[in-house]
């Protein structure tokens, strides 16, 4: 796991920006703290920062391979899973490998499909290959964009990178936010292709661009199809167990410390049941690692996406398959420490976090960092399972993103000044937004009613909401060096849940039903009979202490990110009673801080006309 930057010019001489190169390199050193590499020829410059996780001697970066008329270079981020079986057919093509890593696979793997290269991989990447044979870049991102890619056009070529900040690093980008920018910022929506900076885009998952003298052209190499599902309820669920006994059997490859991400939900317990099964095979033990918070049995609160307590559960299933198992514990103190919220926005690059969810998913994975380099999630089954409760009520009907009906904690209406509202029209634009989405979900041909409806439910998931969470995942991941693999986002797995009809999808009446067939087996009973649980807030009343004293304190030091908020409410929130403190008015001092913080680190330019 990497992180990547680069920069193609047709008019420049690159060789001498060497200082802008490494500047953009540094940016990504929190991705790749093991090594930092660079290749930089007139027409094209490689910025590299590793995170050594598969052949630790080799694999370093920029890779190159030369070839009759020229040499190839790539940067590469993420892992292809299948390495091993492409690298022995690329040997019976006659290629020749000089490392064992999988970077190696993939470029060689460029040479001999070209731009067919993605129909191969499988895995997490995102990766650019400069081919001086016909003067062209290649920018591939994996197929559920696990791993993000940026790119910005210039007058004569193209600046890229995992992140905003690698581009904002160089001299012709500039930090520029419009009006869309804000739209996206304070409506908690993901567009694909959309970065909220001006001129900048995300390369979609499952996509690919090629820049050429030309100019720059993307298109899709993989998404979403509708197809008849023939298997019946027992073959589905015997297919299902089989392809999650082959993709964590992919993902424990690794030359470094592995562990799980455990919250003892259904999701969670059976990626690390699974791990845990295949690793005592070889006399090996799964290290677990979970988030909790002093006293949360007395201050917890059960709320809509997280209605019950963590630590039973978690300590029932490490008492199940017999894990090395830590809880990391995070008290409102640390919280709420401005030098963490300054770190998980800055690693985000942009503030639409989840308050101190945000700041204790860093916490923690900083904890975790010291012990193991690469950890298994169980991100994303609740997409492509269909877990969320608003799946299973009238939210799901509701003419909107179902995860933002009724009284989301989401919703920022109020919070924002009246002018900044009126002028955004941030209504019209999630409508437009939904309406966009809704439109591009494929169907059968005839599916109607609530089978249609279902089916783009789970559309909207797989494609807006899974990004914004796989985003935050691997920033927040990426920011201490630590690799988090998502085994639910292999796309053969997201490719067959999604079309099995929503009826197979809930045979036994409750969410997730094939998953929980599927792994039973592996799993206490309590945790197979427990109802969807979100990654859990702090109820440490510190932490609310906190927090609105520092708000009290923002709202009086004239910061220009004021501008942007309804002070009055943002003030009744951070003086409100303590204890019935709600959700919404959390929310709404957590985004004037994050905001706030994210003007400080990048002195954003805000443009609105």
């Amino acid at each position: 796991m990497c992180g990547i930057t680069g920069w193609i010019s047709y008019r420049r001489d690159l060789t001498a920006h060497q200082e802008s190169v490494d500047a953009m390199t540094e940016t990504m050193s929190c991705r790749g703290p093991d090594a930092q590499g660079s290749w930089v020829t007139p027409r094209a410059a490689l910025g590299h920062r590793r995170l050594a996780v598969i052949d630790l001697p080799g694999g370093a970066q920029p890779m190159e391979a030369r070839t009759e008329n020229g040499t190839v270079a790539m940067v590469y981020s993420g892992e292809a899973y299948n390495y091993v079986e492409l690298r022995d057919e690329l040997r019976r093509r006659g290629h020749r490998f000089e490392t064992d890593s999988d970077t190696e696979v993939v470029l060689r793997g460029y040479l001999e499909w070209g731009e067919e290269l993605p129909d191969k991989l499988n895995g997490m990447y995102a990766f650019a290959i400069w081919d001086p044979r016909t003067e062209k870049l290649v920018m591939i991102r994996d197929r559920m964009g696990i791993k993000p890619f940026y790119y910005y056009e210039t007058d004569d070529g193209v600046l890229f990178g995992s992140e905003p900040k690698a581009i904002l690093a160089n001299p012709l980008a500039s930090p520029v936010v419009g009006a869309d920018g804000l739209r996206e910022i304070f409506s908690f929506t993901k567009s694909p292709g959309f970065a909220i900076w001006e001129g900048m885009r995300e390369l979609r998952p499952g996509h690919l661009a090629v820049l050429d003298r030309g100019g720059l052209r993307e298109r899709a190499y993989w998404k979403l199809e509708a197809t008849e599902h023939t298997d019946s309820q027992e073959a589905t669920v015997a297919h299902v167990r089989e392809l999650l006994e082959d993709i964590v059997a992919r993902q424990l490859v690794a030359d470094v410390p592995r562990c799980s991400l455990l919250s003892g939900g259904l999701d969670s317990s059976a990626m690390t049941a699974l791990a845990a099964k295949q690793l005592a095979e070889r006399g090996e033990t799964v290290r677990s690692f979970a988030v909790d918070f002093p006293d949360q049995s007395e201050n917890f609160r059960a709320e809509d996406i997280a209605p019950t307590q963590d630590t039973p559960f978690v300590h029932a299933v490490k008492d199940h398959v017999r894990c090395d198992h830590s809880d990391i514990v995070l008290d409102g103190t640390a919280l709420s420490d401005p030098a963490v919220r300054r770190a998980a926005v800055g690693a985000r690059d942009l503030p639409v976090g989840l308050g101190d969810r945000d700041n204790s998913l860093y916490l923690l994975f900083a904890a975790i960092r010291e012990q193991s380099t690469v950890a298994l999630s169980g991100e994303s089954a609740d997409e492509v399972f269909g877990g969320y409760p608003w799946f299973h009520d009238e939210r799901a009907d509701a003419h909107v993103f179902p995860w933002m009906a009724r009284g989301s904690i989401l919703d920022l209406s109020g919070a924002l000044s009246g002018e900044l509202t009126a002028g955004l029209g941030l209504q019209t634009y999630l409508d437009d937004s939904y309406s966009s989405a809704v439109a591009e979900a494929p169907l059968k041909d005839g599916e109607s009613g609530h089978e249609k409806r279902m089916r783009q439910v789970c559309y909207l998931h797989l494609t807006r909401m899974v990004q914004t969470l796989l985003d935050r995942k691997d920033r927040m991941s990426m920011a201490v060096g630590l690799e988090v693999r998502v085994p639910f986002c292999d796309h053969r797995l997201v490719q067959y849940v999604f079309n099995t009809p929503w009826s197979l999808k809930t045979f036994d009446g409750r969410e997730k039903s094939i998953l929980r067939e599927a792994t039973r087996d592996l799993l206490p009973d309590s945790v197979v009979q427990r109802k969807k649980s979100g990654y859990p807030g702090s109820f440490d009343p510190r932490y609310v202490a906190a927090i609105q004293s520092q708000t009290m304190d923002l709202l009086g030091s004239g910061h220009p990110a004021l501008d942007l908020f309804d002070q009055a409410s943002v003030r009744a929130a951070a003086t409100a009673d303590k204890a019935t403190i709600t959700s919404q008015e959390r929310t709404r001092m957590e985004r004037a801080l994050d905001v706030a913080t994210w003007f400080d680190l990048h002195k954003p330019e805000i443009k609105l006309n």
